[in-house]
């Protein structure tokens, strides 16, 4: 087989140069006779691996000095709760953007916990999604914080404005966006990011939040999900996912060693690019999602006969091209091309996309 291309959607594949960093330490992390996963986190040796990779993370992403930067347990997931558990007062209300999935699974998780009012900004025109401008959003002047998701991974959808909201926090689960292009992290009060898509392995969740949110938990909130006790134990509160956290650092070594966040944005613009005119210049293909809010990591396409499926997919996986079946809730291919996936990846998946509509055009 050639070399295999993995658009998986998460876990997504890690840069190459990375694996290779970690296998090479993997059983002797810098002759101290332990690999890293062995380590205990209060040690000498580990607190430097974790100041190190918080610190580089804050270059990537010109993080204000009035952030934390937490690294968690939980998942995206575990956010949706979190997220009102430490920041929805009591008979408080939050507004929900629903532009996708994750957008929709975020809603419905927080309305456990208070009142949250959901705002559907996805319509469709003429067999096109498209996305409500953010300056079109019914926002409450009234909510405690607003939560939307600018990319959404199973759609599809991106969302590249930054919405207004007069003074109330922002918050965003930017769990397949993050650190894919730049960002200014001021506009928002919390920013998490599940890691395994443009950060790490699984196991390990990014939260960045401002101070002044900090210490408004509620006081149901489990001590693994309370920023405050995240934030006051440097994220070791409990033993944190040691492994993931190093391969994180790693990961953001290789960014900032490429250029940093701005490099790597014009490498994912080339991709997407390439992508989306095969898929748009072949009547074999079609991708419904309106063009000012196609996503640049996640590319869901369909085969117009999709009766031809299983024989692209098992054709793909013949020539190194893995993982392209899309989420099964929307269905046809999807094309996963985080930071870690190079052009070269994308240029093969295009050249088989063509080859493959020639011989099974009518």
């Amino acid at each position: 087989m050639s070399e295999v291309f993995n658009f998986c959607a998460g876990p997504a594949m890690l840069p190459k140069p990375v694996m290779l960093k970690a296998q090479s330490e993997f059983v002797n992390w810098h002759d101290v006779g332990s690999s890293v996963m062995e380590l205990s986190h209060r040690s000498k040796e580990y607190i430097e691996i974790a100041k190190k990779a918080e610190a580089d993370l804050r270059t990537l992403m010109s993080i204000p000095s009035n952030y934390k930067v937490l690294f968690c347990h939980g998942g995206g997931r575990g956010q949706f709760s979190a997220v009102p558990l430490n920041l929805l007062p009591e008979n408080g209300k939050a507004d929900y953007i629903v532009s996708g999935s994750w957008s929709k699974a975020a809603a419905k998780e927080a309305a456990n916990y208070g009142n949250i009012n959901t705002i559907n900004i996805v319509t469709k025109e003429s067999d096109t999604t498209q996305v409500l401008p953010t300056s079109q959003w019914k926002l409450s002047k009234d909510a405690a914080y607003v939560h939307y998701c600018p990319n959404e991974t199973v759609d599809g959808i991106e969302i590249f404005d930054v919405p207004e909201t007069d003074g109330i926090p922002l918050i965003a689960d930017m769990s397949s966006t993050i650190l894919s292009r730049e960002i200014d992290v001021s506009k928002f009060g919390v920013i998490y990011a599940g890691a395994q898509k443009n950060i790490g392995p699984s196991g390990l969740t990014l939260v960045i939040i401002r101070e002044d949110l900090l210490g408004r938990a509620s006081k149901q909130t489990p001590s693994v999900l309370n920023y405050q006790l995240a934030a006051e134990n440097d994220s070791m509160y409990n033993t944190p996912p040691t492994y993931a956290w190093y391969l994180a650092g790693l990961v953001f070594e290789w960014l900032l060693e490429i250029g940093g966040v701005k490099a790597i944005a014009e490498i994912n613009r080339q991709k997407a690019e390439l992508l989306y005119s095969t898929v748009d210049r072949n009547d074999f293909y079609k991708n419904d999602i309106s063009n000012e809010n196609r996503s640049l990591m996640n590319i869901p396409f369909w085969l117009n006969d999709e009766s031809l499926n299983d024989a692209f997919l098992a054709e793909a996986k013949s020539t190194g091209l893995v993982a392209l079946k899309g989420h099964r809730s929307v269905g046809g291919m999807r094309a996963s091309i985080y930071n870690a996936m190079p052009l070269d990846g994308v240029a093969a998946l295009v050249n088989f996309m063509n080859a493959f509509a020639e011989r099974h055009k009518a």
